[in-house]
């Protein structure tokens, strides 16, 4: 079920009254209903993903409950294992089975000997990169006792299961939100009405922003030979709002709807094309799986600390495994490679913490070096995105080849003037609500209910008569 279906404008109501008006007595029937729903909504796509999921979330109950029983490091590190190849294992054959059977074939054709690989039609079940992760968190946590296990298994699966961040985020910790489901929640009706606006947000940035972008986007990727360097590199650009409207849009949408049934999920998204360097940005994208491979693979390998040698290995290491959770292709290992080329700069240099707090703080301009740094910053994204969108390495190239062509100053073949004005819209409304959570909270505090109630039509205008609303487009991050 997408967010921005006709299916889920029925869902959404449906749940919440029942949520709050029928099911409010106690938790654990508000639980049930959450799990239930959560089933349903994974369950619309194809009920045999609900196996999968149904399977990993009972393995990390028990192992969870196990944990806290065993009398020994060495059997609590048998158990942590346990968790690992299954979750692993399971990602590792429905996302990547086919990706290694090529490559190992690939590598002996090579060398002049020829393999066909048994390639298998895997489907791929939405959204198992995230909660597989999730579960992840809740047993390693529980590993390094910072959480006590749940011996609830309705709040545990309802945890892994919660259909407003289920297929793509943000990741949640279990330290985070597995104790939400434990305490009675009460409707608060500010809090509903920023998920509101968060949630509108979100529509705004999918539907207006990326949804547009789609489809010029695909008819540049699809045919680079055609077009001018100025062109692809609009493409590229258009890509690069794409890619943050879909993402950082679902993100929105999921806060905000958890928001609504009385639970707070981690920012995901914190303004990341003002970032002034590569290592801002990497703490203002995708926040929640930076942070997840921070703090369960970079800190474990050693992190900053140790030799230079050590440094470098583990920025690699996490550059490269984040662009492969990404998808099985050499697109995505080349792109968190990249990444990783941008940032070692900054470490060696001691630079990567300089940019902490968010360009041009409570001022409305910023300087002319921030503009440049943040210019510069995008520039580069957007080149390391056409590998993330290119359907091959070899492809990739040839459109960066053809942006930096004698081309790239003649006038593009392809200017969406309307579209440029609408991420102008969107640049300018983040711009000068940079400093609050999300760009639309707190608009009560500094406006009028009449001037409020102007802004929310014009959106939901924008939204009508501007978005691409003849089919509901599937969100970019549903493959991963």
């Amino acid at each position: 079920m997408l967010f921005n279906s006709i299916e889920f404008a029925f869902f959404l109501p449906i749940v919440f009254i029942l949520y709050w008006f029928v099911f409010n007595k106690k938790i654990k029937t508000q639980n049930i209903l959450l799990l239930v729903s959560s089933y349903v909504f994974y369950g619309w796509w194809d009920w045999r993903f609900l196996f999968l999921i149904l399977f990993s979330s009972f393995v990390d109950f028990l192992l969870g409950v196990q944990l806290s029983k065993a009398n020994s490091k060495f059997h609590k590190k048998l158990l942590l294992s346990a968790s690992i190849a299954v979750n692993i294992g399971f990602l590792g054959f429905f996302k990547y089975y086919n990706f290694f059977a090529e490559s190992f074939a690939d590598a002996f054709t090579f060398f002049g000997q020829t393999i066909d690989p048994d390639r298998l039609n895997i489907i791929l079940p939405v959204g198992i990169s995230f909660y597989t992760f999730q579960t992840l968190s809740y047993t390693i946590d529980v590993y390094r006792n910072k959480l006590k296990p749940t011996t609830n298994i309705i709040s545990f699966f309802a945890f892994v299961s919660f259909f407003p961040q289920l297929v793509a985020g943000p990741i949640e910790r279990a330290t985070n939100l597995l104790p939400q489901f434990h305490k009675k929640r009460r409707f608060e009706y500010a809090a509903a009405i920023d998920g509101m606006r968060q949630i509108l947000l979100g529509l705004f940035k999918k539907i207006v922003i990326a949804d547009n972008c789609a489809p010029i986007v695909n008819t540049i990727f699809e045919n680079p030979e055609s077009y001018s360097g100025s062109t692809l590199f609009i493409g590229a650009a258009l890509f690069a709002f794409q890619i943050y409207g879909d993402f950082s849009g679902y993100s929105d949408i999921a806060i905000g709807t958890s928001r609504l049934f009385g639970f707070n999920l981690m920012k995901n998204f914190a303004l990341p094309y003002f970032s002034r360097d590569i290592a801002e940005f990497w703490r203002r994208w995708h926040i929640s799986l930076s942070t997840w491979f921070r703090d369960y693979v970079y800190i474990p390998l050693g992190g900053s600390r140790g030799s230079l040698t050590l440094q470098l290995r583990n920025i690699f290491i996490i550059f490269i495994v984040s662009g492969f959770w990404h998808g099985a292709n050499w697109t995505f290992i080349v792109w968190g490679t990249l990444h990783a080329l941008f940032y070692v700069p900054f470490m060696l240099f001691n630079q990567h913490r300089k940019h902490t707090e968010i360009v041009a703080n409570h001022k409305y301009l910023p300087s002319i070096i921030d503009v440049l740094k943040i210019a510069s910053t995008f520039i580069l994204t957007t080149l390391a995105w056409v590998f993330f969108r290119a359907d091959s390495v070899t492809d990739a190239f040839l459109y960066i080849g053809g942006i930096f062509s004698g081309s790239l100053f003649n006038f593009p073949e392809l200017f969406p003037i309307k579209l440029f004005l609408l991420i102008a819209v969107l640049i300018l409304l983040e711009w000068f609500r940079k400093e609050y959570e999300h760009t639309f909270s707190n608009l009560q505090a500094q406006f009028k209910k009449p001037v409020r109630w102007g802004f929310y039509l014009s959106i939901i205008f924008m939204i009508y008569f501007f978005g691409n609303t003849d089919e509901a487009i599937e969100f970019i991050y549903f493959q991963f």
